[in-house]
């Protein structure tokens, strides 16, 4: 189960463009809470605590305990604008959730081990990760901040698939369920062969013309 990360925040009722540009002056950060059949509400968040959590993984990838005023609501984070230069975050969408419904997200792939295994020491072999996240469903509860794949044992030519992976209990990879089509790479390591490039052959010189009889 994952640890309780909470985030606090405060209501508002100044919407648009010009509410927006006002609080981030003031170093709050926008943003809206929807979903589980409630209306939508417009929170603001003090910038640096945004920033401070929006460095660990299991801010985007974890149930979060949205503290409104007092009230503390489980969410996601959905959706998030990021100023394109500075550091600097701009909005947010939180959804709320259900804690006896099943939900879908993405959680990060950690990868253990590549420098230990045989693929990993072998000189000219590159290991792909194909996927650095992995799309699953379940109960809120179960939801992992992320899922390890050990690649002590990864050879050169192996391949390791979405249905290689161990998922704690009670988590589904649903693209898993739509055939043996989805059971798309996660690791790949290929040999890589180099291409010797072959000399040039030899030009035998042209035979001198023969002398014209006369």
């Amino acid at each position: 189960m994952s640890q309780i990360h909470e985030i606090k925040a405060q209501s508002r009722k100044d919407e648009g463009k010009g509410a927006s540009r006002r609080l981030r002056r003031a170093d709050l950060v926008p943003a809206v809470v929807y979903g589980a059949g409630q209306p939508a509400q417009s929170v603001q968040i003090v910038h640096n605590d945004i920033l401070l959590a929006a460095k660990h993984e299991w801010f985007f990838s974890s149930v979060l305990d949205l503290n409104v005023d007092g009230k503390v609501q489980k969410v996601l984070v959905r959706d998030w604008q990021k100023h394109p230069y500075k550091l600097q975050m701009l909005h947010l969408d939180f959804q709320r959730i259900n804690e006896n419904e099943s939900l879908r997200t993405n959680v990060p792939l950690h990868f253990l081990n590549q420098e230990k295994s045989l693929a990993g020491k072998t000189a000219g072999v590159v290991i792909s990760h194909n996927l650095t996240e992995v799309e699953v469903a379940c109960l809120p509860k179960n939801l992992p901040e992320f899922i390890e794949l050990d690649l002590a044992d990864l050879k050169p030519g192996d391949i390791i698939h979405l249905s290689q992976l161990k998922l704690p209990a009670g988590v589904e990879i649903p693209e898993l369920s739509q055939g043996a089509a989805h059971d798309i790479a996660v690791v790949t390591a290929n040999t890589m062969k180099e291409e010797v490039e072959e000399a040039p052959a030899a030009v035998e010189p042209a035979a001198a013309p023969a002398p014209e009889k006369k």
